[in-house]
């Protein structure tokens, strides 16, 4: 019984709701509603926020070592694949603002008391497996253009990457499996934790909730797509120093986005 309702989940006449059409205006209502979340009580996210800045120096620092440069990227734009897990404390501020209770920021923490937890679990290892699997494919695909023998420093590493015709294949090669890989993800989990935290619904209903509204709703998911693309560049650009603002922006945000999406049902 415990692994079905992690598969189908306790709730299933809630499982697989209607799934509205938005536009891209709509993607944009729900950034700003992050944000004025964000704003609301500001001081509660930092002690759950600078864990990512942190978590991406000590990344950083763990792989500037010769023998692990070629995966300073792969780590770097492979935070995206794990990100909607990463957020799931965020979900459940916005989900308690909007119903008027607590946010305190020990609230993050209730998730650990949801019933949809094992469900959670499920889809984060889902996405562990994929960022892993996609470490290792781009470890792969680095040996197979250049060879087993790491770069000597990181100078040289460089010009092997911008100034050989090796290097600019591994650029188009990776930024097009990385493509991939995230859109894998967005199908699969754009709504998918907001929707276990509302419904508990199970792990399978949440993923085809989630290729559902992808479905629904192409050309807003792939603006939603790029703007997080797009921060998380900024953020990793300014030394994770902005991931301290972009990633509880983008986790109220996602929030507001599954409930523009998927409409409320009584409790």
């Amino acid at each position: 019984m415990a692994n079905f309702h992690v598969i189908a989940g306790a709730d299933s006449g809630i499982a697989h709701p209607d799934v509205r059409k938005i536009a891209v205006r709509d993607v944009f209502t729900a950034l700003r509603k992050g944000l004025d979340d964000f704003w609301e009580k500001p001081s509660h996210y930092v002690f759950l926020c600078l864990i990512y800045p942190i978590a991406g120096l000590v990344l950083i620092r763990w792989s500037s070592g010769a023998n692990t440069l070629p995966l300073i990227f792969p780590l770097m734009s492979g935070f995206a694949l794990i990100g909607p897990l990463a957020a799931i404390g965020l979900y459940e501020i916005s989900r308690r603002r909007e119903r008027g209770m607590d946010t305190s920021w020990w609230h993050a923490r209730q998730v650990v008391h949801s019933p949809a937890v094992p469900s959670i679990l499920a889809i984060g290892a889902m996405l562990v497996a994929v960022f892993v699997a996609w470490l290792l494919i781009a470890q792969a695909l680095y040996v197979n253009l250049f060879g087993d023998t790491p770069p000597a420093s990181v100078a040289v590493f460089m010009d092997q990457v911008f100034n050989t015709p090796q290097g600019w294949r591994m650029i188009i090669l990776g930024n097009a499996i990385g493509f991939v890989f995230a859109a894998f993800v967005l199908c699969t989990t754009v709504i998918a934790f907001p929707f276990l935290l509302d419904r508990d619904g199970g792990a399978y209903a949440a993923i085809a909730t989630s290729a559902r509204v992808v479905a629904k709703n192409p050309l807003p998911m792939i603006v939603w797509g790029l703007i997080v693309a797009a921060l998380l560049f900024v953020g990793f650009a300014t030394l994770f120093v902005g991931l301290a603002i972009f990633i509880p922006v983008l986790g109220h945000a996602t929030w507001h986005l599954y409930r523009a999406v998927v409409p409320a049902h009584e409790m």
